[in-house]
């Protein structure tokens, strides 16, 4: 059989094809057009939405029945299941990330996690083991410790041992992704501790300096690619609900607390367009994830989520919330009955775990959104975040 004769008319014909779809590619999504980057560590600076064992090794850990959807056991995450942070380091390949406070089976050649539950971004009052007190290991604390992690870690490795292999290379510090979910605490701080709406907002301007001044200590350090994420709806936890009852939007949420949240996502990112002036080897991304969890709260069907605003670990009151009588995982005993706040039965139809952070199922539904870089500036997908622009 005589094979066909491919002329230089459709040769010519087939390159033009080529080159028009080649064209249509870039120009209708410039960011298929970049390569993805590699990201050899991961350094994640947080509170208890990004914690993977940091205040667990340090202070307290959370109980039984945290842990039960993915982990099976309690796992230093305040969840059921994994947080978006896990996700996130998946995602890229690497395994979940270590917290830098925990020193049994630590491994941190892939990256450290300096986030803790509660911590905040300037240094607040009162702090843990007082009543309602946050986080000793402020922003800058834990950037400090990033710092010494950085030189330690080199010593480390070149004294050889078993312990150099647990360490970050030299060069991964240069490549590396970093991660911050850290500032939702600092607004309720301030609300808890009696200061007006108005006082609130007229302490972010200061709180988000104190959080570009940590990002500019990475930059000067090495740190190129940073991967922000602002503060979700704050007014939709119960946390807020039950503590601080106010006019509710159409969703139920606490409408004046979240507009302090906006207002603070506001700053926020006013402050990234700044630091992308500062710092013009930076990749700056910023991500809007409150715009996606607040979804989860105005869509729950969409993703087949139920009472979105109750919490599934807890007991008692309209959200399943009472951080004064009982909290998940909790014993109490009134009036000679012991009471424990378990775990709702199916966890994967709640968004809220606890009364404040996220179930599995939520965080999974989060990340997916986020990675994909249509709730970012620039709208970069996470796999593309050391590229500076879409050009």
């Amino acid at each position: 059989m005589e094979s066909p004769r491919i002329t230089v008319k459709v040769i010519i014909s087939l390159f033009c094809s080529y080159m028009l779809l080649s064209h249509y590619i870039t120009t209708s999504s410039p960011a298929l057009a970049l390569e993805d980057c590699h990201f050899p560590a991961i350094f994640n600076f947080g509170d208890s939405n990004s914690d993977t064992g940091g205040m667990a090794a340090a202070i307290y850990r959370p109980p039984p029945p945290s842990g039960k959807t993915h982990f099976h056991t309690p796992a230093g995450r305040f969840s059921d299941g994994r947080l978006i942070i896990d996700f996130l380091a998946k995602s890229l390949g690497h395994p979940f990330l270590s917290a830098y406070l925990d020193s049994i089976g630590t491994n941190l050649s892939h990256g450290a996690n300096f986030a803790t539950a509660s911590s905040t971004i300037r240094l607040p009052d009162p702090i843990i083991p007082a009543p309602g007190g946050f986080s000793p290991f402020t922003l800058n604390i834990q950037c400090s410790q990033f710092l010494q992690l950085k030189s330690r870690s080199q010593l480390i490795r070149h004294r050889g041992g078993i312990f150099a292999s647990l360490m970050p290379k030299k060069k991964y510090f240069a490549k590396a992704l970093y991660t911050f979910d850290i500032g939702q605490n600092d607004l309720p701080e301030g609300f808890f501790g009696n200061l007006t709406v108005q006082e609130v907002n007229a302490s972010v301007p200061n709180i988000v300096s104190t959080f570009s001044a940590n990002i500019k200590k990475i930059y000067d350090s090495g740190g190129r690619s940073f991967w922000i994420h602002n503060t979700g709806p704050i007014g939709c936890i119960p946390y807020i609900l039950v503590n601080f009852p106010a006019q509710k939007d159409e969703v139920g949420c606490a409408k004046l607390y979240n507009e302090v949240a906006q207002y603070f996502n506001h700053k926020l990112k006013e402050a990234t367009v700044q630091l992308r002036k500062d710092l013009p080897l930076a990749a700056i991304t910023y991500v809007d994830i409150y715009s996606v969890k607040y979804s989860l709260y105005k869509e729950p069907q969409k993703y087949g989520f139920e009472q979105p605003l109750v919490s599934c670990c807890g007991t008692g009151g309209k959200y399943n919330f009472n951080s004064k009588t009982v909290e998940c995982g909790r014993t109490v005993t009134v009036n000679g009955r012991q009471i424990f706040a378990d775990s709702c039965k199916r966890p994967y139809v709640k968004v809220n775990w606890d009364g404040i952070h996220y179930t599995d199922a939520a965080a999974k539904i989060i990340f997916d959104k986020i990675s994909t870089g249509a709730f970012s500036d620039p709208p970069l997908p996470l796999k593309q975040a050391c590229h500076r622009s879409l050009e």
